[in-house]
């Protein structure tokens, strides 16, 4: 047999290139997504209001600007950005691969479906955090420009990683859901409707109900209290949607102790106004509020990505 003639051993791809792959087609499939891009760019046109609109508004009243050396630190992307980050990143991840059939190919491919999990996991993972950083470096330059020198931007990191592990709670709920319904408009709607729910729920309960600790158990803002400073009073929510501000005041006041207070509404008759005052519910260190709120955001980004895993393992795929 000559050398012509003798076949080529094939190499079979390493797993890090196949996984590569898997991520680097996703990350194209995202960022070209038209939804994600008008996202971003509403969240930078929010961002420039917030920051530039205070000083339009004192140059035309003549008010002075006075400066806020915490602006930057203090700042968290609000829950519904975050909730529409992860929706723009995740509803078409799964579901979508199932409805145009391009699932069929795709594992085709010498991937397993597990490969094809983790990569769409990660390429979601980087381009959060992508995103999340950029936004960031602008709300500084942002803050510094208009209020002044800022403090503690060596904590801002630890906001940055509390609004992106905040994100992925929604990311694997979206991802969960898609795998179990294959449909990208059950798993979006499913998804506004939980977030919608507990948007309105969460703070009706902690106002009529009291500041029950069970609230900081679903996702959310939690029980709303307080932590007293020698600025003054720093309004704290339990839940996991403020985890990246519980963690910066962690960092900044240890030992600080969160008091929880009840509102109470007293109805008096002759057409007087309603009397309302508020009592100490309870008290919890910083400490806890914040370490917990990380264990809670783990456990349920951990319990339905396990649940998207597993409805994508034993998926049936018709050609």
């Amino acid at each position: 047999m000559t050398a012509d003639t003798q076949k080529v051993p094939r190499v079979r791809p390493s797993w890090f290139s196949r996984f590569w792959a898997v991520v680097r087609y996703e990350m194209l499939w995202n960022i070209r997504k038209k939804k994600f891009i008008g996202i971003v760019i509403l969240g930078f046109v929010i961002a420039s209001v917030a920051l530039f609109l205070p000083p339009i508004l004192s140059s035309v009243t003549g008010q002075v600007l006075t400066s806020n050396p915490d602006y930057v630190v203090n700042y968290s992307i609000p829950a519904f950005g975050l909730f529409l980050f992860a929706l723009a990143t995740a509803m078409n991840s799964i579901s979508s691969e199932f409805e145009s059939g391009t699932i069929v190919p795709l594992l085709t491919k010498p991937i397993s479906r597990t490969m094809v999990f983790l990569g769409k996991l990660f390429a979601a993972f980087i381009i959060i955090l992508i995103t999340y950083i950029v936004f960031f470096v602008y709300v500084i330059i942002g803050g510094t420009a208009v209020y002044g020198a800022q403090n503690s931007l060596q904590l801002v990191p630890l906001g940055l990683l509390g609004n992106v592990i905040t994100t992925f709670i929604w990311i694997a709920v979206i991802l969960a859901v898609g795998s179990l319904s294959k449909s990208t408009l059950i798993s979006a709607l499913a998804a506004f409707g939980l977030f919608l729910a507990l948007l309105i729920a969460v703070p009706i309960v902690s106002v009529f109900a009291g500041p029950s600790v069970a609230l900081n158990y679903v996702p959310g803002s939690g029980a709303s209290g307080a932590i007293s400073t020698a600025q003054g009073n720093v309004t704290i929510g339990g839940g996991p949607d403020n985890l990246g501000t519980n963690l910066i005041n962690y960092a900044l006041y240890p030992s600080a102790n969160v008091n929880f207070t009840k509102t109470n509404i007293e109805l008096r008759g002759g057409g007087q106004q309603p009397l309302i005052t508020q009592t100490l519910a309870y008290t919890e260190p910083i400490s806890v509020v914040a370490l917990r709120g990380l264990g809670v955001a783990l456990a349920y980004i951990f319990v339905f990505l396990f649940i998207a895993w597993y409805a994508l393992k034993r998926a049936q795929i018709l050609e």
